[in-house]
């Protein structure tokens, strides 16, 4: 992965997204003095089948913010769309567009936007899908002035420096990075989200440490250490 980078924005659909794949390399990119903010599409108010929208949204924004925390990350936002529904379209490039004028990382992480996951022919969710595939978008979008001008007309001006985006858990990983020593961090961050946890019941994704499982299997691939895997698009 590159390494020659300062500030890094992180974009994903729900609240646990990025503790499932990339918690790992934040905590290492913010332990070597990397900046890296938070942008949540929804609140994953969806998320819970045992909780009503309107108290799990609360939950789960505290408990993606406390999950933040552990990695390093103290800048976490929420941009409001609707959990489980959303919609590629201009209102998502906008917002997420908007975000990187905000931030103006180098660096853009989101999760996988393919069709299925690595290792099988499980299918993606649209949230996921649409989510990954507005946010390759909103980096030209962001870039260019002429697109979303009421941004710009507001002060928030042009960001063309962002020179990759890294999707987590991608099936076409083609970059990795050691995780060895942050790997319990990235365990850490994932039990913060008790209460989706508690929600899965006896499932797989319940137990976080299969992270350890799945940075080994990485390693496999990657030169043999604890790895974090991404499919990069350079910009």
């Amino acid at each position: 992965m590159p390494g020659d980078w300062s500030r890094a924005l992180a974009v994903v659909a729900h609240p646990d997204d990025l503790e499932y794949g990339g918690s790992g390399a934040v905590a290492r990119w913010t332990r070597d003095g990397k900046s890296v903010v938070y942008t949540l599409v929804t609140r994953g108010e969806a998320g819970i089948d045992g909780m009503r929208p309107e108290e799990a949204a609360v939950v789960r924004e505290r408990e993606q913010i406390a999950a933040a925390h552990v990695v390093g990350v103290d800048t976490v936002e929420f941009l409001g769309h609707a959990d489980g529904v959303i919609e590629y379209g201009l209102p998502l490039r906008r917002d997420i567009a908007a975000a990187i004028r905000r931030h103006r990382p180098e660096l853009v992480l989101m999760t996988n936007h393919r069709d299925t996951w690595p290792g099988g022919p499980w299918l993606n969710m649209a949230d996921h899908r649409h989510v990954g595939l507005a946010t390759l978008d909103a980096v030209r979008d962001a870039a260019n002035r002429w697109v979303f001008r009421d941004q710009v007309d507001d002060g928030l001006e042009p960001w063309d420096g962002v020179r990759w985006v890294a999707a987590a858990a991608s099936p076409h990983a083609t970059h990795a990075i050691d995780i060895t020593d942050t790997l319990d961090l990235a365990v850490d961050s994932l039990r913060e989200h008790r209460a989706y946890l508690e929600g899965l019941g006896d499932e797989s994704m319940a137990d976080p440490s299969f992270l350890r499982d799945a940075a080994a299997e990485a390693g496999t691939r990657f030169g043999g250490v604890l790895a974090c895997e991404f499919e990069l698009f350079p910009m």
